[in-house]
């Protein structure tokens, strides 16, 4: 339960803060965005920290149990699974990338979900 505490106190402020710049600076995380999908470099290099951070997560909280915890470890799988994805297929991130900044609703339900969750782990950690 120790981990769960520091991973939540450790994730939900980080996804609150990205969620707010989504809210508050679209335009510069768009112009962020597309500098990102131009290069490959960039892909990669995001791709190898989210499969590390990940990985770290899985393995010092593969928890499945069915209560807030697991929401962490999912949150790991995920981040496992989008590092090996923007590693071996940059090209599908750039497209998939291209079509979701044709939607900039997008930007906006990803800030509310990213606010939303980063504050029910703030909760989680920090009021346990």
């Amino acid at each position: 339960m120790e981990t769960s505490l520091f991973l939540a106190k450790l994730i939900g402020p980080v996804l609150i803060v990205i969620g707010l710049g989504l809210l508050v600076k679209p335009k510069d995380f768009l112009e962020m965005a597309t500098d990102f999908l131009a290069s490959r470099a960039m892909i990669f290099l995001a791709g190898l920290l989210t499969l590390v951070t990940g990985l770290a997560i899985v393995l010092t909280h593969n928890v499945w149990v069915f209560n807030w915890p697991v929401v962490i470890t999912i949150l790991g799988w995920l981040s496992i699974a989008g590092g090996v994805f923007r590693i071996l297929f940059p090209a599908g991130v750039q497209a998939m990338g291209a079509s979701m900044m044709d939607k900039p609703a997008m930007m906006t339900v990803s800030g509310v979900i990213q606010i939303v969750l980063g504050l029910w782990l703030c909760y989680a950690g920090y009021m346990a």
